[in-house]
């Protein structure tokens, strides 16, 4: 991992045209290459706002007022326009319908590398890895996006978007509007682009339960200042500060955390629930020897 942050935020506010409130409040972030980023926070905390600033979408596709610098890839946001930035940042919204803008699957993710100019070789080459990485089988080339269930969509949103291979990928929220098979569709297609895909990944997210063992660090926005970033286990080392901020632990955690409150469980907040029978277990035992 690279000493130089691929992502550099310096004393950020924003301030959306119209509104009396700051969206963002001296917001100081690094984010390295290669890192595994969770943004998590209540509603209305900023968390989009933030990643739209990442990308270049802020300020230059929304009015408002803006101080302190965003720096991503070695680009000012304030002086490289939002297509530049596309160029290294790659976004996938909640919605992944508000992306497509072609007829087939095939179209869809060629769309962004026939805009970079590449070969038709390359381009052919490119649509096979993004859709082995977010599992979509050759039969889905031929289909229109919108038939698709909303996992599938979701799939073919980000396969459009890594296949230009950007350094920095951002997820806002990608399971929110999906069902349960399509949100487990698409926490795989997270876990293979830890495993395999050569990126810093940024990801808004609810569900912490299934992005925290993914995450290198966590970092949470309320009422649109940074109160937290911590490496998961740290993070969920004071659960009472995350409820209070309106972050809501696996219940798990919370259990855990009673237990540990007790003094009958010692050790850190396991992240996952196997982790977390485990230390049950581990807790039980000890009582009754």
């Amino acid at each position: 991992m690279s000493n130089k942050p691929i992502i550099k935020i310096t004393n950020l506010w924003w301030k959306y045209e119209g509104r009396k409130n700051w969206a963002l409040k001296n917001i100081n972030l690094e984010i390295y290459p290669g890192e595994f980023i969770a943004i998590v926070g209540p509603n209305e905390s900023g968390k989009t706002t933030l990643a739209m600033s990442m990308n270049g979408l802020i300020p230059n596709n929304y009015k408002g007022f803006m101080k302190g610098d965003v720096i991503v890839a070695g680009m000012d946001t304030k002086k490289y326009s939002t297509g530049d930035i596309s160029k290294k940042v790659g976004f996938v919204f909640s919605d992944p319908e508000s992306q497509f803008l072609t007829m087939t699957v095939e179209e869809e993710i060629a769309f962004g590398l026939e805009n970079l100019g590449l070969p038709v070789e390359e381009i052919e080459k490119r649509i096979k890895w993004a859709m082995k990485i977010t599992g979509l089988s050759e039969e889905f080339l031929e289909k229109p996006p919108y038939e698709l269930s909303g996992g599938q969509k979701q799939r073919v949103a980000i396969a459009a978007v890594i296949a230009m291979k950007p350094e920095v990928l951002i997820l806002d929220e990608p399971t929110s509007m999906l069902d349960p098979i399509g949100k487990t569709e698409v926490l795989n297609v997270l876990k293979e682009l830890k495993r395999s895909y050569n990126a810093t990944i940024i990801v808004i997210e609810h569900r912490l339960e299934d992005i925290a063992p993914l995450a290198n660090r966590m970092i949470l926005i309320y009422n649109g200042e940074i109160l937290k970033d911590a490496p998961p286990k740290e993070f969920f080392d004071d659960i009472d500060f995350l409820l209070k901020h309106y972050v809501f632990p696996p219940e798990a955690m919370v259990y855990i955390d009673k237990l540990r409150k007790f003094g009958i469980y010692e050790g850190s907040i396991p992240l996952t629930f196997d982790e977390s029978v485990k230390a049950v277990r581990e807790s039980i035992r000890g009582i009754t020897k």
